[in-house]
């Protein structure tokens, strides 16, 4: 596999940080981003959530809260259970709204939830940055911001200025 399609599939690095402008329009959207369940240090930096999950607590296993980013794990193995556990979290009321980014990976099973949800798919394709800061270029597939929450209208404002919203 070469290096542009590791970010597609499962390199085993995890560090793969949304560009701060996205954030950004979730954070309008929802006011404040109170929980990022997938993150670390570094990505807290540019998300600055008032709290935040690392590989070492688990977001799986913790419950949720409040306004929720998430940007999901880079791993086949995880995205099933991320994408769950944001629409459980969701759908018990324990979170208010979500705003998570994902491949637009429409045939992959672990997607489908997200369908029942308004999207954003962002035209052209996201490079998403590294741990060092540098750009990771050559992202063979586009992304989608899924927002979870009732203020659709204002999901619809922000997000149609980067891409189209269904």
């Amino acid at each position: 596999m070469n290096s542009a399609q590791l970010i597609n599939q499962d390199s085993g690095n995890f560090e793969y940080y949304t560009p701060t402008e996205i954030v950004e329009m979730a954070r309008q959207v929802m006011g404040v981003i109170t929980l990022d369940p997938f993150s670390s240090v570094e990505a807290n930096k540019r998300v600055k959530a008032s709290t935040f999950m690392d590989i070492y607590d688990d977001g799986l296993s913790k419950p949720w809260h409040g306004n929720v980013w998430m940007n999901h794990p880079f791993s086949r193995m995880m995205n099933k259970a991320c994408i769950e556990k944001l629409v459980s979290e969701y759908q018990s009321g324990n979170i208010k709204a979500a705003c998570c980014i994902t491949f637009a990976a429409t045939s992959e099973a672990w997607f489908r939830p997200l369908l029942a949800y308004p999207q954003c798919f962002i035209h052209g394709r996201t490079n998403y940055y590294l741990s060092n800061g540098e750009k990771k270029t050559g992202v063979t597939k586009g992304s989608v911001v899924t927002y979870l929450g009732a203020d659709i209208d204002q999901f619809r404002k922000i997000f149609s200025a980067i891409g189209t919203v269904k």
